[in-house]
């Protein structure tokens, strides 16, 4: 699946939602596209649209500064109609590289692999 958006929304401890970390956006055409975790959980929420999931393992993210890959396997993506690449073109501003990145970090740590490319 193949989304573009301007932007993240980002939070690396959100305090009104019981210091959940989260990345989200809104696609072109208003898809919703969320990474959340909560602090003391070693699963990753992965909203897309109006389904969620919770990914324990087999979750890769690459983040670069035009793109975001999120990678999830096959058995984990049947509540998203079988979709196991999100492709997420962005244009966040340079200076908020380093946030979304940090943010992505606490996100994957201990799930799935992240790979850094900014």
């Amino acid at each position: 699946m193949h989304m573009t958006t301007d932007s993240f929304i980002y939070n690396p401890c959100d305090e009104e939602e019981d210091d959940m970390a989260l990345a989200c956006c809104h696609s072109s055409n208003g898809d919703l596209f969320l990474l959340a975790r909560f602090p003391d959980e070693d699963e990753v929420d992965i909203t897309f649209r109006d389904d969620t999931i919770h990914v324990e393992a087999n979750l890769k993210v690459t983040f670069s500064a035009t793109r975001l890959v999120v990678e999830i396997d096959a058995t984990d993506a049947k509540p998203f109609g079988g979709d196991t690449t999100y492709d997420i073109s962005h244009s966040t501003p340079p200076g908020e590289l380093a946030e979304l990145d940090a943010t992505l970090r606490i996100l994957l740590n201990g799930v799935g692999s992240y790979i850094s490319e900014v």
